[in-house]
C-alpha cells in the first residue's frame, strides 16, 4: 500500500542518491549522453535521475553501478 502523501525524507534521500550518481559519472569522467549510451537510457533519464525528477529502477541503479564502477551500496546508502 502506497503512502500518501510521501514523507519528508523521501524526496532528501532521492537527491541525495541522484547526487551520488552524477559524482560517480563525473568521477569516471563520463557525460550524461555517455552514461545513458551504456545503460540503454536516453540523456534525459540519466538527468532526471541525477535531480531526482524521476525514480531510477534497481535494474537501472545495477546497470548504472557496473558503468560506473562502483557498489551499489555506494549509490544508495
Amino acid at each position: 500500500m502506497p503512502l500518501d502523501p510521501i514523507p519528508d525524507w523521501v524526496p532528501t534521500r532521492r537527491r541525495e542518491i541522484g547526487g551520488r550518481i552524477r559524482t560517480a559519472r563525473l568521477d569516471a569522467q563520463l557525460s550524461q549522453v555517455q552514461l545513458g549510451e551504456r545503460i540503454g537510457r536516453d540523456h534525459k533519464t540519466v538527468h532526471r535521475y541525477e535531480v531526482a525528477t524521476s525514480v531510477p529502477t534497481l535494474v537501472d541503479l545495477l546497470l548504472i553501478a557496473h558503468v560506473l564502477d562502483v557498489p551499489l551500496a555506494d549509490l544508495v546508502r
